[in-house]
C-alpha cells in the first residue's frame, strides 16, 4: 500500500465500531508476531553472521525468502539467512515461535502445546526438540567445592517407534527383572553445593567407572570433594584420578554424617531426582532417545535459567556447524 492511500486508511481507523476493532486487531495479529520473530533474529544473528560454508564475514544482502533478509558470501558464492545452519532452519510458522517457546517454559505435553498455539501435533513434537538442541548442551563447565553424585534409573521406553526390538508394554508395564537390569535407562547427576549441575544419559543397566569417566571427570575439579553412595564404581573412580571420596551408605539407611565441619550426604541431587522423576511424569513417559534432551530442559527450568520466550528463542537459534 502507498503512503497517501494508508493514511486515509490510518485516518479511518477512529470511525470503525468495536468488532471492527477486534477484527483489525485480529488480522494483524499474526504479522506483528512474526515481525518481532524476525527482529530477535536479526538482532541475534547479526553481531557474528558469516558464510556457513566457509565462516567469512563479507556478505551483501541478497533479496527476502520465507520472510527473512536472505545474503551472499561474497568469497564462495553461497546465499543464506539467518537461520541456515541452525536447529530452526527450515521451519515455517515464525509468527507462532515465541508462543510456542512460552509453552515450552510451562511444560506442556505435546497435544496440549499444539493445541494452545494452534499447529498439528507432530509439528509441536518436531519444534520442541529443535527447540531444545542448544538447551540440552548447555552445563557448567567446572563443579567444584563439596560434588554429590548419584544415579537414577528409568525403564526403557520406545514410545513413538514404529518397531519395536521387544514386546510391547501396555501402559508403561515392569522390567521384566527385579533389580537393576539391561531394561533401566542409568542417569547420572553430579551436583555441587552451589547449585551447578551436570547430568547424563549413561547407557543401560548398572553404572560404571568408564562412564564415570566419560562423563563426569571432564567437568570435576581435581580439587572437588566427591561425596556419593557406597557403588563400588564411584570408588574405583576416584581411587584411579586421585580424587578425595566419600561415601554414606544409603542400604544401611545412613543418608548423613558429619566429617568435622562437613556435611557428607547425597540429599541435593536426590531431591533432583525427586524433581526432575515428578516433572517428567507429566509427559506421560518419553522415548529413551529423547531423555538427554529432557534433562537438559528440566536443568533450564530447575534454576529459573531461561526466563522468558525471546531468551528461549535467542539461544535456540545459534549456528551448528560453521
Amino acid at each position: 500500500m502507498k503512503a497517501p492511500r494508508f493514511t486515509r486508511w490510518f485516518a479511518n481507523l477512529p470511525l470503525l465500531n468495536v468488532p471492527q476493532r477486534r477484527q483489525v486487531l485480529d488480522a494483524l495479529h499474526p504479522a506483528a508476531g512474526l515481525d518481532q520473530v524476525v527482529a530477535l533474529i536479526a538482532h541475534a544473528r547479526s553481531p557474528g553472521r558469516c558464510c556457513p560454508r566457509c565462516g567469512s564475514v563479507c556478505c551483501n544482502r541478497h533479496g527476502f525468502a520465507n520472510d527473512l533478509q536472505r545474503f551472499r558470501c561474497c568469497d564462495c558464492g553461497r546465499t543464506f539467512n539467518d537461520l541456515t545452519g541452525t536447529p530452526l532452519a527450515r521451519l515455517r510458522h515464525k509468527a507462532k515461535w515465541l508462543a510456542y517457546s512460552q509453552v515450552l517454559l510451562d511444560s506442556l505435553p505435546v497435544r496440549k502445546a499444539a493445541s494452545l498455539v494452534g499447529v498439528h501435533r507432530n509439528t509441536a513434537f518436531r519444534w520442541r526438540h529443535r527447540f531444545l538442541h542448544w538447551i540440552k548442551l548447555d552445563r557448567p563447565t567446572t563443579l567444584n567445592g563439596i560434588v554429590e553424585a548419584d544415579e537414577t534409573f528409568l525403564l526403557e521406553s520406545q514410545k513413538g517407534s514404529r518397531a519395536l526390538d521387544r514386546p510391547a508394554r501396555r501402559r508403561g508395564g515392569r522390567a521384566a527383572r527385579p533389580g537393576i537390569s539391561a531394561e533401566l535407562d542409568c542417569i547420572l547427576v553430579a551436583r555441587d553445593r552451589n547449585g551447578r549441575t551436570v547430568d547424563a544419559v549413561t547407557g543401560r543397566g548398572a553404572l560404571t567407572a568408564a562412564q564415570l569417566e566419560r562423563n563426569l571427570l571432564p567437568r570435576l575439579d581435581p580439587q572437588s570433594f566427591l561425596v556419593s553412595d557406597s557403588h563400588v564404581a564411584y570408588r574405583a573412580f576416584a581411587r584411579k584420578h586421585g580424587i578425595t571420596h566419600e561415601t554414606v551408605n544409603l542400604r544401611a539407611g545412613v543418608r548423613a554424617r558429619r566429617l568435622g565441619s562437613l556435611a557428607i550426604h547425597v540429599q541435593n541431587v536426590n531431591a533432583y531426582h525427586q524433581r526432575f522423576k515428578d516433572w517428567l511424569g507429566g509427559f506421560r513417559g518419553v522415548a529413551s532417545c529423547y531423555l538427554a534432551n529432557y534433562l537438559g530442559w528440566r536443568w533450564a527450568l530447575d534454576g529459573q535459567r531461561v526466563r522468558s520466550p525471546e531468551q528461549l528463542l535467542h539461544i535456540a537459534i545459534r549456528v551448528i556447524n560453521t
